[in-house]
């Protein structure tokens, strides 16, 4: 600790910068990234009755509320894209490719195999009768009254035998996630209700932080096509389907820490960094592996030969995703994982601010990480969202803003906070910046009124982040705690324009920030 009081404090002008920065940030933030829900809802409403076909995420509209898990998943269901030298394909293109595949405790198919589930069903608040009524003895027959419902969280899994590249192993099974909203509209008695997707996930690695995350915007193509990682089988949207993997188009939140689609991965190495384009091989249309659309719906037209349906392509099949029970050990892991086997689950959503939530809810953003720090003095520090229960992402460079606190000296006597800027929250290393205040306590020379004093100044830091993804690990039982842990290496300074100090920063502890 410096002990020196004579050292100058900063200006109260000066503690206003991170104030003013966070401001800044907000302001920029809104609006930011594509459509609101609400101005696509309003494009609809302005729309002539059943003439829908190209509102994007529109993919399906009627007037029979009543619908099939089945058919729910059939209208929604993704295009899948592999690339050309993914080993599993053993050279098929076309209708005989037979990705994805069964599970082995199932019966085969002639066709590739996708599994669904609907996870949570929303029911309006006033719903008037049960929006899920379950078949005891078929889940595809499942129904659902649509006239009961605002929101659907759909999923669809699939199967591998085995993955290639580091920590290769037998048995994958990877997902995509969809949002949906369900539209309703009184006044149009031929097509009074729309499904209406208003966000897609494709998962990679198991690791929230990789996902590819699609607000779905008007230029979004539908059906959504998903690009799969060659080898490791990592999902990652492709708004326009155009077999390219374009950062900050084909995902708009979180773009600096999407995993994107990285084929090299096959080959053992670990990139952790940004993506890449290199990392990404060119598809071509033989790889695609298209859904079951039904006859009616409105996604089929630009697929058309001679009027069949996507002729030359393979079409998979959609089932239920399976309960673990009774699973060979090896595979169980991979199923009891994926969530409440019960599916789906309803509750109420009873206004429009809890609906935009769930469409924008991403709890693990509500992350804090905590670090053993030393800068001449041993201290604790700690970092969390801005917002306490909600992030904010930089909408120009992308990255984070989060709040960033320590204690340190005798007892932990000294505080300080700092607005805290880095570019990811999951890449290997990354830069690193914060400023703020630093309240600095200090003994006062014997006889002195009182035994201490505090002072506050303006402090910056600067350094380099590293962060290790403990799943790949030995210490992989670490990743109870948090999925990365790391260290920092960094320079502060005391003073704004007039530096009074100089020292080094140490941290070592868990947590991405």
């Amino acid at each position: 600790m410096d002990q020196n009081p004579c050292r100058k404090s900063v200006s109260t002008q000066f503690w206003m910068i991170p104030g003013i920065m966070i401001m800044i940030f907000v302001i920029f933030a809104t609006g930011v990234n594509g459509q609101s829900l609400q101005a696509r809802v309003e494009e609809l409403n302005r729309l002539p009755c059943c003439e829908y076909e190209e509102v994007a995420g529109v993919i399906w509209f009627g007037n029979d509320p009543i619908m099939t898990l089945q058919q729910l998943a059939s209208y929604c269901a993704p295009i899948l894209w592999f690339s050309p030298d993914e080993p599993l394909l053993k050279g098929a293109t076309g209708k005989d490719i037979r990705l994805p595949e069964s599970f082995p405790f199932e019966d085969n198919s002639e066709n590739p195999v996708v599994y669904f589930r609907i996870r949570n069903v929303f029911t309006r608040e006033d719903a008037t009768a049960s929006a899920h009524t379950a078949d005891q003895y078929d889940r595809n027959h499942n129904v659902i009254d649509l006239s009961q419902i605002i929101g659907i969280d759909l999923d669809y899994f699939f199967y591998y035998s085995s993955e290639e590249g580091l920590g290769g192993h037998v048995h994958d099974v990877e997902s995509a996630e969809f949002k949906i909203g369900v539209w309703k509209r009184d006044n149009c008695p031929d097509c009074k209700y729309a499904l209406l997707v208003t966000k897609v996930v494709g998962k990679a690695h198991g690791l929230l932080w990789y996902d590819n995350t699609l607000e779905i915007d008007k230029y979004a193509v539908f059906p959504m096509t998903l690009l799969v990682e060659e080898g490791k089988h990592a999902t990652s949207t492709d708004k326009n389907g155009d077999g390219y993997f374009t950062p900050g188009y084909d995902v708009n939140k979180r773009v600096n820490d999407a995993w994107g689609v990285r084929d090299v991965m096959r080959t053992g190495a670990l990139y952790s960094g940004g993506f890449q384009a290199w990392m990404a091989k060119v598809r071509r249309d033989e790889h695609r592996v298209f859904p079951p659309l039904p006859e009616d719906s409105p996604l089929r037209k630009r697929f058309m030969d001679n009027g069949e349906y996507a002729p030359d392509y393979a079409k998979y099949t959609l089932r239920p995703f399976p309960k673990p029970d009774g699973v060979e050990p090896d595979l169980h892991p991979f199923i009891a994982d994926k969530g409440d086997p019960e599916w789906p689950e309803v509750a109420v959503l009873t206004s429009w601010k809890q609906f935009s939530s769930w469409i924008k809810d991403e709890s693990f953003i509500k992350s804090l990480s905590i670090a053993y720090r030393y800068d001449g003095d041993s201290g604790f520090s700690f970092s969390f969202p801005l917002f306490i229960v909600k992030g904010l992402e930089d909408p120009m460079a992308g990255g984070h803003i989060v709040h960033r606190m320590y204690l340190k000296d005798k007892k932990l006597r000294d505080f300080g906070w700092m607005l805290h800027y880095t570019p990811s929250a999951s890449r290997w290393i990354d830069t690193y910046f914060g400023a703020g205040v630093e309240f600095d306590k200090y003994d006062l020379p014997e006889g002195s009124e009182k035994a201490t004093d505090t002072k506050a100044y303006f402090v910056f830091e600067t350094g380099i982040k590293f962060r290790v993804n403990m799943q790949h690990s030995p210490l992989k039982f670490l990743t109870k705690l948090t999925d990365f842990w790391g260290f920092r290496v960094g320079i502060k300074n005391l003073g704004a324009f007039d530096i009074d100090r100089l020292v080094y920063v140490i941290e070592i502890g868990a947590g991405t920030w």
